[in-house]
């Protein structure tokens, strides 16, 4: 690893790049954040995780700088868990997304404000959602099934709708038209990897803005950041950056626009640093 001295911050993804399928990270890319650490490079990861379930996979002495969750609506300090950052959607907000799903006969999730936003209010439609039903499932002693025909609107998180694999894809612009100006992201299912999910916040939330304000807060410049990521969900984060690049299990739609480096299985993250510092 050479010319670390003319880079300045790192920011991964964490599901599917950064954590292996077993939901391990590999000693190999550990050493690399160790090292990067030791070189003065910040280290971000940048992850659509509550902060609650990234706690559930990360030590309290993970090897990082700064934790974004939530797919930015969120930033801590990782070494104080001091909490710098932190957006919500308003109640007319959560409202019009709520009619607008509604009206789509999606099945979706109401988030809690943070840092409580493992906790989820839920509708479902009935219909046939095997990644939907496993996630409530997984979260059940944090979830509250709601018909919301008396339910009272407060401010939320975020809002995740849920399509199933094999409807369709979903027509993700027209998503982002009748939520505008609220920030849809698109993402692959952590689950079952085929179901696409549907993440709504306010206009201000994303991993590129997080990594941005970051960014500005130890005077760094994008000029020198890398960004690793595997899906849909960081492509705001790898135009952003000045060197984007994706581990090998990402989408094929999706390597033909980045350079492309091993998977997560195979120390891709490692593999990307060496390839952002030897240039």
């Amino acid at each position: 690893m050479e010319n670390y001295h003319l880079k300045n911050m790192v920011v991964t993804d964490l599901d599917g790049t950064l954590l292996q399928s077993n939901k391990k990270i590999s000693n190999t890319d550990l050493h690399t954040l160790r090292f990067l650490g030791e070189k003065n490079i910040l280290r971000v990861i940048a992850t659509g995780r509550s902060l609650f379930s990234a706690q559930n996979v990360l030590p309290d002495d993970f090897p990082i700088d700064c934790l974004v969750f939530s797919s930015g609506a969120g930033i801590v300090e990782w070494p104080t868990k001091c909490m710098v950052k932190k957006h919500a959607m308003t109640v007319d907000e959560v409202k019009k997304t709520v009619r607008v799903l509604m009206d789509l006969g999606a099945d979706f999730m109401i988030h809690e404000p943070i840092p409580n936003n493992h906790f989820f209010v839920y509708y479902h439609t009935g219909r046939l959602n095997p990644d939907f039903l496993h996630r409530c499932e997984m979260y059940k002693e944090f979830a509250n099934r709601q018909d919301f025909k008396d339910y009272k609107f407060h401010e939320a998180c975020q809002v995740l709708a849920i399509e199933p694999y094999g409807n369709g894809k979903s027509d993700f612009t027209y998503f982002k038209e009748l939520l505008s100006p609220l920030k849809v992201i698109q993402t692959t299912s952590p689950f079952d990897g085929r179901s696409t999910w549907i993440e709504i916040f306010p206009s201000g939330v994303s991993k590129a803005l997080a990594a941005e304000w970051v960014g500005k807060r130890h005077g760094i410049n994008r000029k020198g950041v890398l960004g690793v990521g595997n899906d849909y969900n960081d492509l705001d984060l790898l135009i952003w950056v000045q060197s984007g690049i994706l581990v090998g299990n990402a989408p094929e739609e999706l390597k033909r626009k980045f350079q492309t480096v091993s998977s997560n299985n195979e120390n891709g993250f490692t593999e990307a640093v060496n390839n952002w510092l030897r240039y």
